[in-house]
């Protein structure tokens, strides 16, 4: 009896999850629609061939061009003591007629020179025919060759390249490609196959994998990893900061949260704390194992027939640098942008949205944007870029009078077509959506071919009639589920475009945003390479939850040390209706991002949650907006430089080893240090890098190393570089109302310093200006103005 009403309960149970009305989320490595390609699978199939990278074949120092032999090999099994052991072993040909086919094949291997401190390898696995002449994650289309700035020499065993900043060696025999620093010392070297013959553990070396079951080819991109070496990057990866011991899939992919091991972000790109970074220059899937399969091997398997990857040797400042001259720096979003964003899940009507502007500025929450996410249509998420007669009844006149208050509008649509949308039989008569093999769609929805011009013009022109309506800004959602089997317009599959999908929908958004309104603005949750040029991005579906603040703390970190300058998150968290307590420390921490948004499951307004949220809210929001012209000297200078305005530690301090070990609290722009509080307590330990820091609330002096500090009024604690002059505006409901021919420089300094620098942008100005400040008496005077004439500055010790 007690086993059948078990059994009665465990039916009830999922007869109620089946038929619950809410999304449920993709179950993980399991084999369903656009599951993440985990490629190292292919390089563990014993019934498939290994080629081994063995020898230089030919070279010609010149022009940097050669060739590599590869020597064949199968896995092969012996069974010892009770265990199946497999290891590659050479192996013969199998083809026939035998003498048409390579035993062991010679192929392609060149070395390029971008710039001193940037080296580009490449290797092919066979014949190219179809070659790219352009590349959309490269900025240029194309990436320059400089080998004027690299001095050649011939070594014993080999050939070395040397710049200012660092050196390579070709070694003939065994094959390696060494890359070193200016001082000399080892940073990664390529894996043979005799790098492993001191180990039992059978470790692939650089090499390629041909299936067995249909011939394609992939590459194993094989190089060294140090001890005590660290690994960051990858793009939004919400899983432990340093990714040494991991193994990373890099597949765009709808995560459903923000607490699992995939991605609505990856980036191929990452960086050693040995001094090097990575970019893995492909669209295809990729999988890199940092070491952990074998602890001193960074695999990298990547999907695609060839291997393309640039070096860059430097800091940490340095490699984002050069990586973002390569791919592209982020433009500079306009300074409305930074201020608050009011959403929720979802605003139905004009009305709603005028009643929420209207409380936003009755309760004095200083806001610049309003977004209206899933229903503005005339049914609820059906995307026809019209909004419903009935519950908008003068859109534009809406907008208008919102922007005349200081708000501006931003709508949420995806670039997905369900059979019922009005849209639906146009798109499929015009040819605008991928296709399967046989010319019908791989999905039920039809899905915009952003590789097809015509399709981003009829797109473009869907965006272009609400901005000349009033929109200011368009959410750019979803674009992770581009078919992987999919024939595009480009006349590739899914399986080199899926990745480049959201790059070509977050860039046809970008750009007629600039077109029509003059800036570059979109509000994404998808990535690959070269999205950062399009800001800006938010981290996706985060769970309410103290794991999911912390959680998006490193994927923002994460996506900073990718390349990407601007980020934000649902201040929060998105999926159910936010805790109070958990809301009150969410919003100082989102008040400390480039961007800030609070967005989710309802309520979200502040003035639904009790008289002392309310309060600590708005002290939070004041906090922000009188910061501003911090803020927006920071964002404009990260932007010039490719650096992340939330940055981790080692960016600013790469000699403190300390800095590279935390990933709970952050540097906001140079000069801030911020570290939120995660649980429901009043402080944290946090580690303080070189120097001495002051607190922003509290004014209390503290050197570096680690303390335990309490948070001030605003729960979060927030630390300021001591030396550091910060600008601060006078508070205004919206930046539209704010006056900056008035400034006031809070200067942070102990007692011994006697002088300290600020950073300051002003709105249509061309550069970011230093003023100083020199201590006179018992207070600091400013005593270098640049901005003379424009603005006038009020200064006072805060102490």
């Amino acid at each position: 009896m007690k086993n059948r009403q078990l059994t009665t309960l465990f039916s009830a149970f999922m007869l109620g999850f089946v038929l619950t009305p809410k999304a449920s989320a993709q179950i993980q490595n399991a084999d369903v629609l656009n599951a993440p390609i985990d490629i190292s699978k292919d390089f563990q199939n014993y019934l498939n061939t290994f080629y081994f990278a063995d020898e230089l074949a030919s070279f010609d120092p010149a022009t940097g061009k050669g060739t590599i032999k590869y020597l064949r090999y199968n896995y092969k099994t012996r069974q010892a003591f009770n265990n199946m052991m497999m290891k590659p072993d050479v192996e013969k040909a199998n083809e026939f007629p035998t003498t048409e086919y390579e035993e062991s094949p010679v192929l392609p291997f060149e070395i390029q020179f971008v710039s001193d401190r940037t080296i580009r390898i490449k290797t092919t696995s066979g014949p190219q025919f179809h070659p790219q002449k352009e590349s959309l994650m490269l900025v240029d289309g194309v990436a320059p060759n400089h080998p004027e700035l690299w001095k050649y020499a011939k070594i014993e065993g080999g050939h070395s390249y040397t710049s200012k900043h660092g050196k390579v060696e070709i070694l003939t025999k065994p094959w390696h490609v060494k890359i070193y620093d200016e001082n000399g010392k080892l940073l990664t070297s390529t894996l043979h196959d005799t790098d492993f013959k001191n180990s039992y553990t059978p470790t692939l070396p650089f090499s390629y994998v041909r299936r067995n079951s249909d011939y394609s080819r992939s590459m194993g991109a094989a190089f060294s990893l140090e001890p005590d070496e660290k690994i960051f990057g990858c793009g939004e990866s919400f899983t432990q900061f340093n990714k040494r011991g991991q193994k990373v899939v890099l597949w765009t992919d709808d995560a459903n949260g923000i607490q699992n091991e995939t991605m609505y972000k990856p980036i191929p790109f990452y960086m050693s704390s040995r001094g090097y970074g990575v970019f893995m220059h492909h669209s295809t899937p990729i999988t890199v194992d940092f070491g952990k399969y074998f602890g001193s091997a960074n695999e990298m398997y990547i999907g695609d027939d060839e291997a393309d990857l640039f070096f860059f040797i430097g800091e940490p400042k340095d490699i984002l640098d050069q990586y973002t001259n390569l791919t592209g720096k982020a433009a500079m979003p306009p300074l409305w942008s930074f201020g608050f964003w009011m959403s929720r899940i979802t605003y139905f009507t004009e009305k709603e949205g005028r009643d929420v502007a209207r409380d936003l500025r009755k309760y004095k929450i200083p806001t610049d944007v309003i977004h209206y996410d899933t229903g503005w249509f005339d049914v609820d998420w059906r995307n026809n870029y019209e909004f419903a007669k009935s519950r908008f009844p003068d859109a534009k006149k809406m907008m208008s009078d919102l922007k005349e208050d200081g708000f501006h509008v931003c709508l949420w649509q995806l670039p997905y077509f369900t059979p019922k949308n009005t849209l639906f039989p146009e798109i499929m008569d015009k040819n605008l959506a991928v296709r399967d093999r046989k010319g019908n769609l791989p999905y039920e929805d039809a899905v915009l071919d952003f590789s097809n011009p015509e399709t981003v013009s009829w797109y473009q022109g869907k965006l272009k009639k609400l901005f000349d309506e009033g929109v200011s800004v368009f959410k750019v959602d979803f674009g992770e589920a581009a078919p992987p089997d999919g024939i595009y317009h480009s006349g590739r599959t899914g399986f080199y475009e899926h990745n480049l999908y959201p790059l070509r929908y977050n860039k046809a958004v970008a750009e007629i945003t600039q077109k029509e309104k003059g800036y570059t603005l979109i509000w994404a949750r998808s990535t690959w390479a070269g999205s950062q040029r399009y800001p800006l991005h938010w981290g996706g579906d985060a769970e309410t939850s103290n794991g999911a603040m912390s959680a998006e703390l490193r994927g923002g970190l994460s996506l900073g040390l990718s390349g990407f300058s601007f980020w934000s998150h649902d201040v929060g968290g998105f999926a159910t209706k936010s805790p109070e307590n958990l809301y009150r420390r969410w919003a100082p921490f989102g008040m400390f991002t480039s961007h800030v948004r609070s967005h989710g499951e309802p309520p979200r307004e502040p003035w639904l949650y009790s008289k002392d949220f309310l309060e600590g809210f708005r002290k939070a929001d004041n906090m922000r907006y009188e910061l501003m012209p911090y803020i927006y000297a920071q964002a404009k200078e990260s932007s010039q430089k490719g650096l992340p305005m939330m940055r981790a530690l080692f960016v600013e301090y790469p000699n403190d080893p300390g800095a590279w070990l935390v990933d709970n609290e952050y540097l906001f722009g140079s000069s801030i240090l911020v570290a939120p509080l995660f649980e429901e307590v009043t402080e944290r330990d946090v580690y303080l890098p070189e120097g001495t820091w002051i607190d922003y609330q509290t004014k209390k002096v503290y050197q570096s190393g680690w303390h335990k500090i309490k948070a001030g009024e605003v729960p979060i604690v927030v630390l300021v570089k001591d030396g550091t002059a910060l600008p601060h505006i006078g508070l205004a409901q919206s930046t539209k109302d704010m006056d900056w021919s008035k400034l006031t420089l809070k200067v942070y300094a102990s007692d011994k310093t006697t002088s300290a620098t600020a950073k300051v942008f002003l709105p249509n100005d061309t550069a970011v200006q230093e003023i100083k400040v020199t201590k006179t008496g018992n207070n600091f005077e400013v005593t270098a103005n640049p901005l003379n004439g424009k603005t006038t500055f009020k200064t006072e010790w805060a102490k």
